[in-house]
């Protein structure tokens, strides 16, 4: 009685272990055999069997492999098709395609040797300057115009303009526009002239007055 539990304990136990593993450039078949993976390059076109080895087939052009594997098919190439990258590195049967960011744009989703994923920089608004031009992998950095200056296409700051003590202010700069001065001495001639004008007028309708008084 007791040797026949200790022959089920035993069997139990037998039974409870989990299977061995396979080696670390081992994968497992279907069939349950430890078969040698691929190489990069290659992928399983038949499993392993009790007296055959693996068989193993190159990727067909636009798909890869890039280390030891058991897939029954290789992965496809990535395509740089997004707007603003391009192709740096073609795939090979060995890598993937690498892709980089054209110029005016710069990296959202850097990877391990490229970019899946670029974006247009932003462009500054009027009222502020470029504080840092944007590059392959940050965006553009905007700071606003400081006081007493303006910027009209978002590159670059200007002091507004210091009207001279000839000049009077005839409108106040703002962070988008200059400010605007008028020559005083050209307003004075303006004003001589309209002044100058009504005396003439003035002067001229008299006379037809008088002329026409003479004449009755």
């Amino acid at each position: 009685m007791i040797s026949s539990l200790l022959i089920l304990v035993g069997l139990v136990s037998v039974l409870s272990e989990p299977a061995s593993s396979c080696g670390e450039k081992e994968f497992r078949s279907k069939d349950g055999f430890c078969c040698p993976m691929c190489n990069q390059g290659l992928h399983v076109s038949r499993d392993c069997t009790e007296d055959l080895g693996t068989k193993c087939q190159p990727c067909p052009e636009g798909t890869f492999t890039d280390k030891p594997n058991g897939l029954k098919s290789c992965s496809s190439c990535t395509l740089c098709t997004g707007h603003g990258l391009f192709t740096r590195h073609n795939c090979t049967a060995t890598s993937d395609t690498v892709c980089w960011v054209v110029d005016g744009y710069f990296c959202r989703a850097p990877e391990i040797s490229g970019c899946s994923l670029a974006e247009k920089h932003s462009q500054c608004k009027s009222g502020q300057k470029t504080k840092e031009p944007g590059s392959s992998t940050a965006d553009t950095v905007c700071e606003d115009c400081p006081p007493g200056s303006f910027s009209v296409d978002g590159l670059n700051c200007t002091r507004w303009t210091e009207c001279s003590e000839s000049e009077r202010r005839e409108r106040d700069g703002s962070s988008v526009s200059d400010v605007v001065c008028s020559s005083a001495s050209r307003n004075h001639v303006a004003s001589c002239c309209s002044f100058g004008l009504f005396l003439l007028s003035l002067i001229i309708a008299t006379f037809i007055k008088v002329f026409l008084f003479t004449q009755n």
